[in-house]
């Protein structure tokens, strides 16, 4: 059996395919092989037949239950490397509940682990919000088919396991990986969900508008989505990114968070270039494009360091000049929407520069739980220049609170946005959906039975290098954290504050200018 190569970003990625029938070989790090190949003649010579046989039973026996039942590791990591796997055999199946009734005994199931409950970050209380459309009709049947105008899947939660049936092919993976993260949901809390039926549209402007159900009995169709806006129903749900972002080269949110906390360490905030700094695609919105104006030139210097970031180009140099990680060198960094929300927002608050936001349109299911002069500082949409002209010069003048905005976003990412309180998320968001359903949801016609082995024996590359390093290999050993009640007082009160933030900053702003342009 011949070595396979499993070099990062290669085409075969963490998986080589074969025409041989499946075996998985583990080395450890020092080149030892778990599982010696017969063509080791003289090793095998060395051991009787009976032994041979009675090791390469048990070997092979543990193999095919413990790697679906997630007791082997199948990450890339220090320990241990996936060498060699095949395609899926055409009658290739696998039921979801093969892994649930596997759990490693290590990491005992939900219902037998500690009663100790941690309370849900601030920004979960929105759920209610999101849902609070439905919450006097409830949902029915006739709802959930009327949003499948433009969705791309449904997926269905029968019994603990899940069901799906595609629509329509979305921008790149998106939903692929949409679906792979709602795979790892159901192994992080297996049984644990009700039975429930949404549809899902991957691309980015909200369509439910307000609107269009102001009649009595209105009953708008549930639909999930990355994004929304303060005039649609759109149910906020988290990105494909978490799970990785292929096409770009962004790894799973778990990884990329911990390279971005280690590129922070690099150079101290003080220490960091003084600008604000922006790298995107400015092509894909108005308002990025108009960002364009706002970078030096020999007429101008507006605090900014803007370049621009052409994927297609990145692609063919490897993404060397892309890695988030690397981009945590100015203190201060822009975050502008695109199309709608950007996906780059969380690397950019990560990043313990004080982020200047650009007044927005739409938000993501996090972003409500942040308030500005606290996580970030905002940035007129209207009058962008003079605006980051102002945030750059504040910032250098108060660099104790320039750097402590930064400190304090990047904290509440790290701390409120690690990848279990992105699934506890998910199931609360799921849970309190389901509650609202007046009928039984059934497995649709043509609907096939997800399984995340099923799934990573149809890709191959950087996606399913990424579905690998995002696998939940183990369910939680503690339950979900406690979703905050229903306050709408709560909410309002968040509303008052940011308002009021926003103010504040723009009265500074206004009183700067009106200074400068004084005669001296």
């Amino acid at each position: 059996m011949k070595r396979s190569n499993d070099q990062k970003g290669s085409g075969t990625g963490l998986f080589n395919e074969s025409s041989s029938s499946e075996i998985v070989v583990l080395h450890d790090t020092g080149g030892n092989r778990w599982l010696r190949p017969v063509s080791k003649k003289k090793a095998v010579a060395a051991i009787a037949p009976a032994v041979i046989l009675i090791v390469f039973i048990f070997f092979s026996f543990s193999l095919v239950i413990m790697l679906p039942a997630g007791w082997i590791n199948v990450s890339n990591n220090e320990n241990a490397r996936l060498i060699k796997t095949t395609t899926c055999p055409r009658n290739y199946t696998y039921s979801s509940t093969s892994w649930s009734s596997l759990i490693n005994p290590s990491r005992p199931a939900v219902s037998n682990t500690t009663t100790t409950v941690s309370t849900c970050p601030s920004y979960f209380r929105w759920i209610h919000e999101d849902l609070g459309h439905w919450k006097e009709s409830g949902i029915t049947k006739e709802m959930v088919e009327r949003a499948q105008r433009t969705a791309h899947f449904r997926l269905v939660i029968v019994e603990g396991k899940a069901y799906v049936k595609k629509y329509r092919k979305s921008l790149q993976s998106r939903d692929m990986f949409s679906i792979w993260g709602i795979l790892q949901l159901l192994r992080f809390y297996p049984g644990r969900l009700p039975d429930l039926e949404l549809m899902f549209d991957c691309n980015d402007r909200p369509v439910v508008r307000m609107r269009d159900f102001r009649a009595p009995n209105p009953r708008p169709p549930p639909l999930f989505r990355y994004c929304s806006d303060r005039w649609s129903m759109d149910i906020v749900f988290p990105d494909w990114s978490f799970w990785g972002w292929a096409e770009c080269n962004i790894k799973p949110w778990k990884n990329v968070l911990a390279d971005i906390k280690e590129g922070n360490n690099r150079t101290k905030w003080k220490d960091r270039v003084p600008y604000a700094y922006w790298r995107g695609n400015p092509y894909v919105a108005p308002t990025r494009r108009d960002l364009l104006k706002c970078n030096v030139s020999q007429k101008n210097d507006w605090n900014t360091r803007i370049y621009i970031q052409s994927w297609e180009e990145e692609k063919k140099q490897g993404y060397k000049k892309s890695n988030l990680e690397d981009q945590c060198t100015h203190r201060y960094k822009i975050y502008t929407e695109g199309w709608a929300w950007s996906v780059s927002e969380k690397y950019i608050l990560a990043c313990d520069s004080m982020a200047l936001y650009i007044k927005s349109r739409y938000h993501d299911f996090y972003i409500r739980g942040m308030q500005p002069l606290q996580h970030y500082w905002p940035i007129r949409e209207n009058t962008k220049c003079t605006s980051l002209k102002f945030a750059v010069d504040w910032g250098n003048n108060h660099t104790h609170q320039a750097e402590a905005m930064g400190k304090e976003a990047s904290k509440f990412i790290e701390e409120e946005m690690k990848m279990e309180y992105v699934y506890d998320y998910m199931f609360h968001l799921l849970n309190e959906y389901a509650k609202l359903f007046k009928y039984k949801p059934t497995i649709p016609a043509g609907a096939e039975e997800l399984s995340a082995q099923a799934m990573l024996c149809q890709v191959t590359g950087t996606w399913r290098n990424f579905m690998v390093e995002s696998m939940v290999n183990s369910p939680s050993d503690s339950i979900p954290c406690s979703l905050p009640p229903n306050d709408p007082q709560a909410i309002s009160q968040l509303h008052h504050k940011r308002d009021s933030s926003i103010r504040q900053v723009e009265f500074w702003e206004n009183e700067y200018w009106q200074k400068q342009s004084k005669p001296k």
